[in-house]
């Protein structure tokens, strides 16, 4: 799908949910997510996640989710999803891991709220940074590595970690 540069919201008091296994395959998608995101629930059950992946939000913070879950933590981030028919919706996703028996990570679970406008107009500049970056080193996993070390680096510069960037903007959700 393609950008259309349409954008979409949702409520303040709703919640986008949704769930996928270790290998990012959606396992439960609520009717918030599919009426954003423009999807039937058939669209999405057993599909990659990644089909909602925006190109303009950088790889580097899918990794960085992906990373911290599989290591068994929670992560916050700013992130700008892709609607079946090409518009987008920023979200405040909470990912947390999903523990199996013996505390073994089977996979994720994501609870969007929206973001507040400042929040995500304080993230734009460093994604547009971390995209520019990303495009210089062609595909794979060359990508996602170089967005990352500009991430860490940008982090380091300011002495701080990602949570507490974001956390910085939480407090100005939109009512």
């Amino acid at each position: 799908m393609r950008p259309t540069g349409r954008e979409r919201t949702f409520g303040a008091d709703e919640l986008i949910v949704f769930k996928t296994n270790t290998r990012g395959v959606t396992t439960y998608a609520d009717d918030v997510f599919c009426r954003v995101g423009a999807y039937e629930l058939h669209e999405v059950a057993g599909q990659p996640h990644d089909l909602t992946r925006h190109p303009e939000t950088p790889r580097a913070v899918f990794e960085l989710l992906r990373d911290t879950v599989c290591a068994g933590r929670e992560l916050l981030a700013h992130v700008d999803d892709l609607a079946a028919d090409g518009a987008s919706h920023w979200v405040l996703a909470h990912v947390t891991p999903s523990a199996g028996p013996g505390g073994k990570v089977v996979g994720h679970h994501s609870n969007r709220r929206r973001p507040a406008r400042a929040g995500v107009a304080a993230v734009q500049p460093l994604y547009r940074e971390l995209l520019a970056e990303e495009s210089r080193h062609g595909t794979g996993r060359a990508v996602a590595e170089a967005g990352g070390a500009l991430l860490a680096g940008r982090l380091a510069e300011r002495g701080v970690d990602c949570d507490e960037v974001v956390w910085s903007l939480v407090p100005d959700v939109e009512a």
